[in-house]
């Protein structure tokens, strides 16, 4: 059988077969089927005693076969891919073939000149022959398809020997068909390798692990649900099996395991550049959120945004009575629109469209459904295009944060949320120190109301975080679209780094800190470690599989800065009701100077004077040092 598998796998690796060796395959069968059925009918003797005329005989006969070969075309059929309908065009050409013959003897009385060949013969011929030649050609298909499908499996490993690594072994085993083929298994334990398990061998974990795999021909590592949490932090082996260009497996975040039950290989995936990431899991008090959003109307601004969308669906899971939704984006927010239809058809959800700093659209809105709850995400956030449209970044995200937050107080919501960014701490570009500028007004507000200066009971909350994985604009998406270009991958500095965070983490933070904050405070999120773009830009081409790709390093843009920061110089932190959040302890600033501050701003942003703008802004926020920016002129 090994034998029989390994000439078929050197067969299907050309191309089809010649057609003239079809024809010759046919048509010795044709002369076998012959020599076969006349034997049986007149027996070895009368045979032998013939045979060389005999030979001749069935040679001349099978110029009518030949031709019914042509007539059906028999031979020019890939047998790889043959099909019942083979069994009617052989039979048919050899029907041709003993009825011409037959014909041939008839009228012809060519049994005078050759072997007499009995109609008997003939029909035992032609179904002998008919039988094998088909036979042959599904035998051909099924070895084909045998050898296609063994081609298709990827040869794997299993990192883990327990619970998970059986589960999955025993998946390996009984799925029809197989996705994979279970080569062996790697364990951390000492008294494992060498032992045969669901019978494959154990290997150690080790710096070998690359030559183990690559001895059975190895091409995939699948972990178990029980190895993933410690895969991901081992940061030299998953880059070691990369290098190699090993595909790795984990299970998909959104299926949970028992511990228990099977794991089906359809729900395993190959790990994203998301999984690899240094980062702890995220828990947050699901019942507090709950309790907080249940039943409530809930208003979310930047609603068809990167973090406003994930907001939309983590919010519609706990049942507000109502969702009011703004965006000025039109085809996103439309997006939005038909995924609450699809997704949450029972929650009542209004989708505007128009911009925060538009006051008359806002006071209707605010009015006609006077929102209990605000989550404020909408922004402008590019950097690059900040710097050069800093009027912009003033009246969306300055004026537009200031309309929402007078709003809020003037229609009694009680709790309002900010997103703000890492890029406001000491902000070295317009974009962040415009959210600078936004977590001071919104801080004042709330100091206000708490001091009696302003009648209201809103509490203010603001939320800072980094760069969220997979978000419009960030650069993964950009460099997966250039890496499928074929390269190269730019990358602006060498020794640029950032925090990062997936989007559903961090927008459970927001729910929870909203929940939590009593007014007042700058939450911080723990980002994890920073990390290296030109390493992520790496391990994503290595993840990828490609070859060849360059990174390219360009400079860095207007107003970026190789390192972000959560806190600024002057502020400190204190630990909250969860080790992922802290609060940072900010400048505050009375709410009369800042209303005049911007007020100013706001003036000026309407002249459309760049240059001035950003004076005014760095008037305001004296930490904001441009970087790699014509605005550096103001700092001298």
């Amino acid at each position: 059988m090994g034998a029989l598998k390994s000439f078929a796998r050197w067969y299907f690796s050309r191309n089809a077969m010649p057609y003239w060796m079809v024809l010759i395959f046919d048509s010795f069968v044709v002369l076998t089927a012959n020599l076969v059925a006349f034997i049986l009918n007149h027996g070895a003797t009368a045979t032998a005693t013939q045979f060389w005329p005999l030979v001749l005989t069935f040679i001349i006969y099978l110029i009518p076969y030949l031709i019914g070969f042509r007539i059906m075309r028999t031979y020019t059929g890939v047998l790889r891919y043959s099909s019942f309908n083979d069994l009617f065009r052989v039979g048919s050409a050899n029907l041709i073939g003993i009825t011409t013959v037959e014909v041939a003897r008839v009228f012809f009385h060519t049994d005078k000149y050759l072997v007499t060949l009995h109609l008997t013969d003939l029909i035992f011929a032609w179904t002998l022959a008919t039988i094998v030649m088909f036979v042959v050609r599904i035998l051909v298909k099924y070895m084909f398809d045998i050898i296609q499908n063994e081609n298709a499996r990827r040869r794997a490993f299993i990192y883990g020997t327990k619970a998970g690594g059986i589960a999955i072994a025993k998946s390996i085993r009984t799925e029809v068909p197989a996705r994979f083929h279970l080569e062996g298994f790697l364990s951390d334990s000492n008294d494992m390798p060498g032992h045969i398990l669901q019978g494959v061998q154990v290997y150690p974990n080790d710096d070998k692990i690359v030559e183990y795999m690559r001895a059975r021909h190895a091409n995939t590592l699948l972990v178990s649900p029980l190895k993933a949490e410690m895969f991901m932090a081992n940061t030299a082996m998953s880059e070691r099996l990369m290098d190699a260009g090993i595909t790795i497996f984990t299970l998909n975040h959104a299926q949970q395991w028992d511990g228990k039950s099977d794991i089906s290989t359809s729900q395993l995936r190959e790990v994203q550049i998301e999984d690899l990431l240094p980062r702890d899991e995220i828990q947050i008090d699901l019942d507090a959120v709950k309790e907080l959003l249940f039943g409530r109307r809930i208003l979310i601004t930047g609603s068809a945004g990167s973090i406003g969308s994930e907001m939309v669906r983590q919010i519609a899971k706990w049942e507000p009575s109502q969702l009011v939704l703004v965006d000025q984006a039109e085809t996103p927010q439309h997006d939005i629109r038909l995924m609450m239809g699809k997704d949450f058809p029972g929650i009542k959800a209004e989708t505007v469209v128009t911009s925060i700093a538009n006051k008359g659209s806002m006071e209707r809105l605010f009015a006609t459904y006077r929102p209990e709850y605000v989550f404020h995400a909408a922004a402008y956030k590019h950097v690059p295009m900040m710097e050069d449209n800093p009027s912009e970044a003033v009246q969306n995200n300055i004026v537009g944060t200031r309309v929402l937050a007078d709003l809020a107080v003037k229609y009694g919501v009680k709790k309002f949320v900010m997103i703000s960014t890492d890029k406001a701490v000491n902000p070295t570009n317009v974009m962040g120190c415009s959210k600078r500028i936004c977590e001071i007004y919104v801080q004042a507000m709330d100091k206000a109301i708490k001091e009696g200066k302003v009648v209201g009971e809103t509490q203010f909350v603001t939320t800072r975080f980094g760069n969220v994985l997979g978000s419009n604009g960030s650069v993964i998406p950009l460099f997966k679209e250039q890496i499928q270009n074929g390269g190269p991958v730019t990358v602006t500095h060498p020794d640029i780094i950032r925090f990062f965070m997936l989007i559903p983490e961090a927008c459970k933070l927001v729910l929870e800190a909203g929940t939590m904050g009593k007014g007042g405070e700058i939450f911080v999120f723990d980002m994890g470690k920073p990390v290296r773009i030109a390493d992520l830009a790496k391990r994503m081409i290595q993840l990828s599989g490609a070859k060849n790709i360059d990174i390219v390093f360009t400079g860095l843009r207007d107003g970026e800065k190789l390192y972000e920061e959560v806190l600024g110089d002057e502020e400190q932190t204190k630990p909250t009701f969860n080790k992922k959040i802290k609060i940072a302890q900010v400048r505050e600033q009375e709410l009369e100077e800042a209303t005049k501050e911007i007020d100013e701003l706001e003036r000026i942003s309407r002249e459309f004077d760049n240059m001035e703008t950003v004076r005014q802004m760095k008037h305001i926020v004296p930490e904001y040092k441009s970087q790699h920016s014509v605005y550096e002129q103001l700092d001298k």
